[in-house]
């Protein structure tokens, strides 16, 4: 029997997304896509280059994702390694499953994570396909990873 790879424990991960965290959408303007936009779900983490194996460790605890550098080039910054989940199968069915069993501890990253469910379900429900379904994603987006999210 192999060794098994470290990993970090669940209330370690949201911890470090609390800290380090963020869920992204992006949604780009494409005359290619039936709504006019492509729209993107990912979730990333971003620490400091000696810190690479805690985020391999992250990733092996989420069985998805990938860790590579991100060369950084602003002068009074370090170098990064980012821990990034881009799937959209992984962020359905392992990303979100995950923070909804395990409860974000800030407000405006539990709120950030709501708004990104709430877009999720748009595109998992094909609302994507639609310039109306594009519009209701973008107002979402803006409302996401602000310092005060408010709900209303």
């Amino acid at each position: 029997m192999g060794r098994t790879k470290p990993i970090v424990s669940a209330d370690y991960v949201v911890g470090l997304t609390d800290g380090e965290g963020c869920f992204y959408v992006y949604v780009s303007n494409s005359p290619r896509y039936v709504g006019g936009a492509r729209v993107g779900l990912n979730f990333y983490i971003k620490m400091n280059e000696r810190d690479k194996n805690l985020l391999e460790k992250v990733r092996r605890s989420l069985k998805c994702g990938c860790v590579y550098f991100q060369r950084e080039q602003r002068k009074n910054h370090t170098q990064c390694y980012r821990y990034t989940v881009g799937s959209h199968r992984d962020v359905i069915e392992r990303i979100i499953p995950f923070f909804k069993r395990h409860s974000l501890q800030s407000d405006s990253k539990r709120k950030s994570f709501m708004f990104f469910c709430e877009i999720a379900e748009l595109v998992e429900s094909g609302k994507h396909l639609t310039k109306d379904g594009i519009e209701q994603i973008r107002l979402l987006k803006k409302r996401m990873n602000q310092k005060t999210v408010g709900l209303a």
